[in-house]
C-alpha cells in the first residue's frame, strides 16, 4: 500500500509538478490549494506526511503545522519556504516541523527528503514500540523494579490475576504489600470488583468483628443503625487484611468460619449472609513462629497461606534504586509544579550504599523531602538526611557498584529515548524538561550511545542494541 502524502500549495503549478512527481515515486498524493482546505483535509482522512508552503491565503503554513501538531500529532509535516523567509523555516522547525524545503524547489532534494522523513518517522514508530517494551518490566501496575527477584513477583501477579485464591504477602515493612494486593486485583478477573484495603492493627479489639463483619442497630452501645462490615463491602472483589498477625485469637475463629462457610453473621444478628471475596492478607511476622507460640491459629493460617509472596527488602534489590528514585523524582516535582530534577552520581551512590530499614517507604521520603529543598538542581549529598558514615565514601567510586551502574545507565538510557520520543525528538525541549542543558543532552546521546540525527540506520543500529 502506497504511503499517503498531504501537499498544500497555493501556487498551482508547483503543487501539479510536485505532485505529478511523487506520483511518479509511487506516493499518493491529495492536494490542496491553501491552508483552510488542507486543515480539512487533515480533519476527513489521515496522512502519512504532510508538505506544505509557509506563505499562503486563509491560513498560513505555521498555522496549519501547529493544528496538525493537535490533530495528527504522530504526522511529519515538512515546511517549504522561499530563500528570503529562512527565519520562517527556521520558526516553522522550532513549532515542531521535520523539515524543509526551499523554493525554487529542486525535485530531486524533494524525494531525498521526503524518503528521508518518512523513514524517520517510521523509525521512530519502531522505536517508540521498543522503548515501551523495554520500559514495561520496569514498571507493572505501580510496581517499579527490574531486579530478577521484582520480574519473578510480577510473573506470579500475572498468574494470580486469573484466579481468586487467596494469597499471603510477607515482607518487611514498607515493601509495598498493598501495592502488591492491588496489582493482583486491577490486573485480572476482579478488575472492576470492588477492592477494601482493612489494616488490622488500627481497629480497637472491641471493634473488629463489627468492622469486618457488619452490626444490626442496637447490638451494643452506639450502634444507632445497620452497618455492613468490610466483608460485604468487597462482595465479589477482594479483601486486602493488612497486619493480620494482630487479629486476637477469637477474631481469628470468626474469620475462619467465615472463610470456610463463605457466609457472614453480623454482630446482634442471626441471619446468615453469603459474601464471595478474594482474600489477600499481609503480614510483616512469620505466621508460622506466631503458631508454635499460640497467638495465631494454624488452621487458619492454612487457608491464608494458599500462595505466599516474599517480598524483598529494599536492601536485597540495589540495582531498582535508580529506577525507583527517578520515578519518585518525576511524580514529585511534577506533583510540586517544578521543573524537572536529577541525582547527582555522589548522592546516588550515598542512596545505594543506605540501609533502607523503611524501604521503599523510606525512599520515597526521602526524596520527597529532597525535592522540596533543591530548589530546581539537581540533588546532592547534602540533600539527603543521612550520617556522615554513610556519605563519607559517596565522593568515591565502589568497585562493588559496577553492576548497579550499569542498571542506572539502562534506565537513563530509556528515559531519555522516551523523553525524545515525547517531544518529538526537539532537544531543546527534551532538555529543559530534564532540566539539563542541550550540550550536557549531548554528552548524554555520546555516553549512552543514542543516535543524535535519528536517520534509519542509526535507529536500527540503537534497536539492535
Amino acid at each position: 500500500m502506497s504511503q499517503s502524502i498531504l501537499l498544500v500549495e497555493d501556487e498551482e503549478l508547483l503543487r501539479e509538478s510536485m505532485a505529478e512527481l511523487l506520483e511518479e515515486d509511487g506516493f499518493e498524493v491529495v492536494q490542496a490549494s491553501n491552508g483552510q482546505a488542507g486543515h480539512d483535509l487533515l480533519l476527513e482522512r489521515p496522512f502519512d506526511l504532510v508538505i506544505s508552503d509557509i506563505r499562503m491565503p486563509q491560513m498560513d503554513g505555521v498555522e496549519l503545522l501547529r493544528r496538525a501538531r493537535r490533530i495528527a500529532p504522530e504526522t511529519p509535516v515538512m515546511i517549504v519556504t522561499a530563500f528570503g523567509t529562512v527565519d520562517s523555516a527556521v520558526g516553522a522547525m522550532r513549532e515542531g516541523a521535520a523539515d524543509y524545503l526551499l523554493k525554487p524547489v529542486q525535485f530531486e532534494d524533494l524525494i531525498l527528503r521526503v524518503r528521508r522523513a518518512l523513514e524517520i518517522d517510521s523509525m521512530r514508530r519502531i522505536v517508540a514500540a521498543q522503548t515501551d517494551q523495554l520500559a514495561e518490566p520496569s514498571t507493572f501496575h505501580n510496581l517499579i523494579g527490574d531486579s530478577p527477584a521484582m520480574r519473578a513477583l510480577f510473573e506470579k501477579v500475572r498468574k494470580l490475576s486469573a484466579v481468586r485464591s487467596s494469597v499471603l504477602l510477607f515482607g518487611a515493612s514498607g515493601t509495598g504489600k498493598e501495592l502488591f494486593a492491588r496489582a493482583i486485583h486491577y490486573n485480572g478477573i476482579t478488575r472492576d470488583k470492588p477492592f477494601i484495603p482493612v489494616n488490622c492493627g488500627a481497629i480497637p479489639e472491641s471493634l473488629i468483628e463489627s468492622e469486618l463483619f457488619g452490626h444490626r442497630k442496637g447490638a451494643f452501645t452506639g450502634a444507632v443503625r445497620d452497618r455492613e462490615g468490610y466483608f460485604e463491602a468487597a462482595n465479589t472483589g477482594t479483601l486486602f487484611l493488612d497486619e493480620i498477625s494482630t487479629l486476637p485469637m477469637p477474631v481469628q475463629s470468626s474469620l475462619l468460619r467465615v472463610l470456610e462457610e463463605r457466609v457472614v453473621v453480623p454482630v446482634g444478628d442471626t441471619k446468615a449472609r453469603p459474601v464471595d471475596v478474594r482474600i489477600i492478607a499481609a503480614t510483616n511476622r512469620d505466621l508460622a513462629e506466631q503458631c508454635r507460640e499460640g497467638t495465631f491459629r494454624e488452621d487458619l493460617m492454612y487457608r491464608l497461606d494458599v500462595v505466599r509472596l516474599e517480598l524483598p527488602p529494599l536492601r536485597e534489590r540495589q540495582q531498582d534504586i535508580p529506577l525507583l528514585v527517578h520515578h519518585f523524582l518525576e511524580r514529585f516535582t511534577r506533583d510540586m509544579g517544578k521543573k524537572p530534577i536529577g541525582v547527582t552520581d555522589a548522592a546516588m551512590r550515598a542512596m545505594l550504599n543506605h540501609e533502607w530499614r523503611g524501604n521503599v517507604r523510606e525512599l520515597e521520603n526521602v526524596i520527597e523531602r529532597a525535592v522540596i529543598f533543591a530548589d530546581d538542581r539537581h540533588i546532592d549529598v547534602g540533600d539527603l538526611p543521612f550520617g556522615p558514615a554513610e556519605t563519607a565514601g559517596a565522593d568515591t567510586e565502589p568497585s562493588q557498584c559496577e553492576a548497579l551502574r550499569e542498571a542506572m545507565s539502562r534506565f537513563e538510557r530509556q528515559h531519555i529515548i522516551q523523553m525524545l520520543r515525547r517531544h518529538r525528538y526537539d532537544k531543546a525541549e527534551t532538555a529543559e524538561h530534564l532540566g539539563i542543558s542541550v550540550s550536557s543532552l549531548y554528552r548524554k546521546l555520546d555516553e549512552l550511545d543514542i543516535p543524535k540525527n535519528l536517520d534509519a540506520e542509526d535507529q536500527a543500529s540503537s534497536i539492535a542494541t
